[in-house]
């Protein structure tokens, strides 16, 4: 499952996921790596310096996709930009009413 907008696939399916018991909002590219790190920190009973390897995998692909996000939202600034200066057009030092003969 490809998902418009972004370099990383969809690796897990929604039937996983469901199983899984994701959260709707936790089910991005990256859901992948919390179905592991949820059933870690269940078995281990949520310590904190347990399931630490899942953790750091699942929080840097999460990392990766905010900054492609980010990176994305500047282009568009960008272009945005660009086509505002090019539309922009300057105001004429005399009217065209003052030259109407």
């Amino acid at each position: 499952m490809e998902v418009e907008g972004s370099s990383k696939k969809m690796i897990a399916t929604q039937a996983e996921m469901v199983e899984a018991r994701v959260p709707l909002a936790y089910r991005d590219q990256c859901a992948h790596l919390l179905i592991p790190l949820n059933k870690c920190r269940q078995a281990e009973l949520y310590l904190p310096w347990k399931c630490e390897n899942e953790r750091h995998s699942y929080e840097k692909c999460e990392y990766e996709l905010v900054m492609e996000r980010m990176l994305k939202m500047q282009k568009i600034r960008e272009e945005e930009a660009k086509l505002k200066q090019q539309q922009k057009q300057p105001l004429p030092l005399i009217p065209n009413t003052a030259t109407a003969s």
